[in-house]
Parts: structure tokens; C-alpha cells; sequence
């Protein structure tokens, strides 16, 4: 009992904590599905304006934080920093060097009861996800 504990330890200081759900986080942009309001791929963030529903939940949900891809040019998120910033949303830009068609993603810091799609299903939405 002694030595699983020690080597749990061990493992720990060698290799970092466990993370749960890694695949999810590398998608999501550190965050998991189950926590997700709204995410939006690339080519619906590089598409002109912003979704009204961005901004719905930004002005609903206070407990929202904004996950920005930094793989995408700051031209094309500043509309959505610049929303975050209006309704006192934290945002973060992740640059972790993971490919992901995700652009931005709407989460909160749980597990939400969601019970609408935490996507928008148009044509910018399925070239991204083919």
C-alpha cells in the first residue's frame, strides 16, 4: 500500500499529473466537452462580424471564460476579445501548439447541464469539420 503511494509520487515528479481527458483538452483548447456552452471552428471565427450567440451567452452565462486558438491571427478573434471584454469575460489565448479545427470555445470553470448543441451547425461549420 506503501509503494503504490510512493510510486504514484514518483510518477507524478517525473512526468507531471495525470490529466483527464487529454484528447478532449487538445481539441477544446485545455477544456472538456462537458463544460462547453459554444465553441466555434476556424472558419466560422475568421467569418466576418461575430455569432449573436457568442455574445448571448457571454451576456447570460457570467461564469463563461473565452478560449481563443492562437494558432488563428489576432485579426480574426479581436471581435470576440472584444465582446469578452464588454461583458467582464476572462479569456486566454492557447498557444499549445495542438491542431485543432476548434477557434474559440465558451466554457465555464464545471460541468454545465447543457441541452442544445455547443456547436452551430452551417456550411462554415462542416469545411472545417470534414
Amino acid at each position: 500500500m506503501a509503494n503504490d503511494k510512493l510510486d504514484e509520487i514518483l510518477k507524478q515528479g517525473i512526468y507531471g499529473k495525470p490529466e483527464i481527458r487529454p484528447e478532449e483538452r487538445k481539441l477544446f483548447l485545455t477544456t472538456i466537452a462537458e463544460r462547453i456552452y459554444l465553441y466555434l471552428t476556424h472558419s466560422q471565427v475568421r467569418h466576418q462580424g461575430f455569432y449573436p450567440e457568442a455574445e448571448k451567452i457571454m451576456k447570460e452565462k457570467k461564469n463563461a471564460h473565452l478560449y481563443l486558438n492562437g494558432r488563428l491571427s489576432y485579426q480574426f478573434y479581436s471581435n470576440y476579445i472584444q465582446l469578452a471584454n464588454k461583458h467582464s469575460i476572462p479569456f486566454t489565448i492557447i498557444n499549445d501548439g495542438h491542431d485543432t479545427p476548434v477557434g474559440i470555445v465558451l466554457a465555464a470553470d464545471h460541468a454545465i447541464n447543457q441541452e442544445s448543441n455547443m456547436f452551430i451547425d452551417d456550411e462554415l461549420y462542416q469545411d472545417d469539420m470534414k
